[in-house]
């Protein structure tokens, strides 16, 4: 793990270009969308971080002018050198590196805000010609606590993952606390993973073992609430928080685990896939597994995942108890099989193979079909970014983008004492009464409260 400030990329001298290569996560990122290439579908995440008071443009212009200094991949381009060449990220010399954007905008209710939120998650973003990373400030109506703003922060998806974008988003705001000093406590924290120092064969060996692993996974492609769309609606999300105790009900379990929050989820999919009449075929999950070491802040940028898949029918979710336990069982398996470990190795290895055949031992891609639904546990939001640009942070969650297939997935993270919640879907995959009626059954499982 690299350390400080030292910018792990391949300099190539004769052109004065830096570059930095995408992480095995990114390209399956970058493959996953190009099955829909033809649908316009957005790639983008945003990080929405509410504040007391009103933000100031500059204060974030300055930091980010600051972290271009000592980092240039926020400003950089997504490049390919030959038709078989490797994708990565490429930055020139710092005097043509330009500042991602900053706008501003002052909205009048909280229908609106919601709706520039929602324009923002659509508006692709074309790393070829674009930064992959843009920011928003959201001036909203004053409540009795003064007025509100929201720091939006949207990027194309294989940049990095919702981990790495609090981490940049922590370091801009150490940069504007101490006037552009690149030390202190986030110091810690890197820009890039170094490669895998493991031999060539060994990883090949690791890969291939992942490879035939996955042809198994399921006998049959996946069914989702996407499956049969051939003409796909914008991407909506829809975030509630709550209050309630997530240590455990009734001292019986902890609500905080992964697994019984995915089987709590797959219950209420199952409701779907009743009431949508699709047949009793295994849901297949991607689980991500954070490969930061704990403790440590880890890299802000590529996706720094590996994949464990869930499996489990939809007619094995009545007991979330009884269904959390084999689902942890499978974790288990898979981390002492060394699944997960092969799973990172493996996706490494995608460089070498055109985006048309990175998916090809998914089940199913060759239709569309990726997934059944998309769920995730996104964490604690980090305790250093208590105030961000001199605001007191009051709550901050993140909403990915879907894939028309699945077309829907289910988002949860923590701020302080809250949880958040956050649906995303595709219109015409899922209708605003069924994401109303998934919140309300997760809320009754959790025994949450809405916060005030």
């Amino acid at each position: 793990m690299l350390r400080g400030l030292y910018l792990s990329t391949e300099r190539v001298t004769i052109s004065s270009v830096r570059r930095l290569p995408l992480r095995g996560a990114d390209l399956v990122l970058v493959a996953m969308q190009a099955l829909w290439k033809r649908e316009g579908i957005s790639n983008n995440t945003l990080m929405v971080v509410e504040c007391e008071g009103g933000l100031e443009p500059e204060r974030l212009r300055r930091a980010l002018e600051r972290f271009l200094d000592v980092c240039p991949w926020p400003a950089a381009r997504l490049r390919r050198p030959f038709p078989w060449g490797a994708l990565h990220w490429a930055a020139g010399e710092r005097a043509a590196l330009r500042t991602p954007p900053v706008r501003r905008r002052r909205l009048e209710s909280s229908e609106a805000i919601q709706a520039e939120l929602e324009a923002e998650l659509n508006a692709p973003i074309d790393p070829r010609r674009e930064s992959p990373v843009r920011f928003a400030i959201l001036d909203g109506p004053s409540d009795s606590a003064g007025p509100q703003s929201a720091l939006v922060v949207t990027w194309f998806h294989p940049l990095m993952d919702p981990r790495g974008a609090q981490n940049l988003l922590t370091h801009l705001a150490h940069l504007d606390e101490t006037d552009g000093r690149a030390s202190g406590p986030d110091a810690g924290s890197t820009f890039a993973t170094e490669p895998d120092p493991r031999p060539l064969k060994e990883r090949g060996r690791l890969g291939r073992s992942s490879q035939r692993h996955m042809r198994t996974l399921v006998p049959e492609p996946p069914v989702s609430p996407g499956t049969g769309l051939t003409s796909p609606g914008r991407v909506r999300f829809e975030h509630v928080g709550f209050v309630g105790d997530e240590h455990g009900l009734d001292g019986a379990r902890s609500t905080r685990d992964i697994c019984w929050r995915l089987a709590l989820v797959g219950r209420t999919m199952a409701e779907l896939w009743r009431r949508r009449g699709l047949p009793d075929v295994p849901f297949l999950v991607p689980v991500s597994v954070d490969l930061r070491p704990k403790g440590e802040p880890g890299a802000m940028f590529g996706n720094v995942l590996a994949f464990h898949f869930a499996r489990f029918k939809p007619s094995e979710t009545a007991d979330v108890d009884g269904l959390a336990r084999r689902l942890r069982s499978q974790m288990t398996d898979a981390l002492r099989g060394g699944q997960i470990d092969a799973n990172a190795v493996a996706m490494e290895f995608l460089k070498y193979r055109p985006l048309s055949l990175m998916l090809r031992d998914l089940p199913g891609t060759a239709r569309r079909e990726t997934f059944s639904f998309n769920c995730a546990d996104l964490g604690d939001f980090p305790p250093a970014l208590e105030k961000l640009f001199g605001r007191r942070v009051v709550n901050a969650y993140h909403a990915p983008s879907v894939l028309p297939r699945p077309g829907i997935g289910v988002f949860f993270n923590r701020c302080g004492i809250r949880s958040n919640l956050v649906v995303s879907w595709v219109e015409g995959a899922v209708g605003v009464e069924e994401v109303a009626r998934i919140i309300d059954t997760i809320r009754e499982g959790m025994q949450w409260q809405p916060a005030r």
